[in-house]
This record gives C-alpha cells, structure tokens and sequence, in this order.
C-alpha cells in the first residue's frame, strides 16, 4: 500500500483587498504519494502557484486541512512551521534564490545551519556530496555570479536535497532558462525520481510537464484533471524524440 505524503481536504484560499474577495482555491482536495512525480499545471491565474506556496509552507489556506508526512501542518505556529518545512522540504524556486557572496558550498550548507545535531564537517561533507549529485562539485567554491543560469539553478536544488526531504518542490524551475538547459534540469529531477525521491513542479510548460509521470491541471481555482500520464520509459522515449535534443541526455 503507498505511503500518502501530501494530502489535502477541500482546501479554499481567499484574498481580501478591500470589499473585494479573489477566491483563488475553490475546494482543492489531492493526495501525492511517496515516490510520486507530480506536475501541476495551469494558465496563470489558475491557482497553481497558491497550491504550491501552502504545500510548500510558505502560505496558509483560509479553511480546509493538509497533512504533511502525517502531521497537519495548519496546527502549527510560524516558528513551529518554519522548523518543520526546514526538515521536510526543499523547496526549489525560479529566481534560485542564492546568497550573492557566498559560495556554492556555502549556500548549500544554509538548510543545515539551523540544525544543531549536524556538525560543521558534516555540514561541508554533506553539502559536497549534494554539490556533486547534481554535477557541481568542481564549482564548490564559485559565488552565484561566476555561474550560468542552469549552474545556479543545480546549486538550489543541491540546497533542496541536503537536508534529505520528505518531498522536493519546485516553482516554475525552469522558467529563466532556455529550452536545452531546462532539459538538463529536468533530467536532474527525473534521475531524483529514479532513486525514490518524491517531487512536485509547478509549470506552465507542457514540455516540462511531460516530465513527471502524474499531471494535474488547474483552472479557476479548482483542479479539472488528475491523472498518471505515462511510464517512465514511455517518457524517456517521446522526449528522446524532440529535435531539441542531444542524443546523449536522456538514457533508461
């Protein structure tokens, strides 16, 4: 039987401004499972963006419940929230949001700071061994400046797994890189995948979607489709396909 990680219950999100109330998550029930590769999709607007920003702790819903590795996360407070979206997720977002002084290595090592267990080799170590995960070791020492867009982006997701989540998620990873290095990122998630890790993207991209293996489509606040997509070898062969390309990229 799958492990349930993510499950939430006729989640709503209002914003009032003024007399004005935007509904922008209108009933919002999904359950994600260990393992699962999920993509949510959407016109802007849509309320994907909403969704991911409660999932990933950083918001919460006006009514309705998540649950979080088992926990309902609406039961904490933000110190509470905050320590616990710092074990549990790593979360990826489109600007990178790196450290402009600081090292790749260091910028990895941020998640661990606050955890007081880990010592300052084993940070190093631990942030090395990500770095090296997603092809970057050699650029230990390089601030953000000194690396491209696709570099940057492989730092932050080193800095999402080096805490060793429950789930990754990522907001429009791709969205400031072009078509071939948005690719390479993506392989990154799916090799992630491969060994067990279970991720969550938001895009607007029907390429990038084409990714995951679960697509879940928003529109007006509310999902209109949910559905596994395809197999991994299946995904692999159709995305061998685009003229975009190298031969190389993609392997099973």
């Amino acid at each position: 039987m799958s492990e349930t990680i993510i499950s939430v219950k006729d989640l709503f999100k209002i914003y009032r401004m003024g007399d004005l109330e935007v509904h922008a998550l209108r009933g919002v029930s999904l359950d994600i499972n260990k393992g699962e590769y999920v993509a949510i999709m959407g016109a802007s607007g849509s309320g994907k963006s909403t969704l991911m920003n409660i999932l990933g702790c950083l918001d919460r819903p006006t009514k309705g419940d998540y649950f979080l590795d088992g926990v309902n996360v609406n039961t904490y407070n933000k110190n509470q929230l905050a320590e616990f979206r710092g074990k549990k997720i790593g979360f990826i977002f489109q600007s990178y949001n790196l450290l402009a002084r600081t090292t790749a290595l260091e910028n990895v090592e941020l998640p661990l700071l606050y955890d007081r267990s880990v010592s300052g080799k084993d940070r190093k170590e631990r942030a090395m061994e990500a770095l090296k995960s997603v092809g970057l070791a050699e650029r230990a020492q390089s601030v953000p400046n000194q690396l491209s867009g696709g570099m940057q982006q492989r730092v932050a997701i080193a800095r999402s797994l080096v805490n060793n989540p429950v789930v990754i998620m990522a907001d429009e990873p791709t969205g400031n890189l072009d078509t071939k290095t948005s690719y390479e990122i993506m392989e990154i998630f799916q090799k992630l995948n491969e060994k067990g890790s279970t991720i969550v993207i938001v895009t607007h991209e029907a390429d990038i979607a084409q990714f995951a293996l679960t697509n879940v489509v928003f529109r007006d606040g509310k999902i209109i489709a949910n559905s596994a997509v395809k197999t991994r070898k299946d995904a692999v062969e159709e995305l061998k396909n685009l003229p975009i390309l190298e031969d190389d990229v993609f392997t099973i």
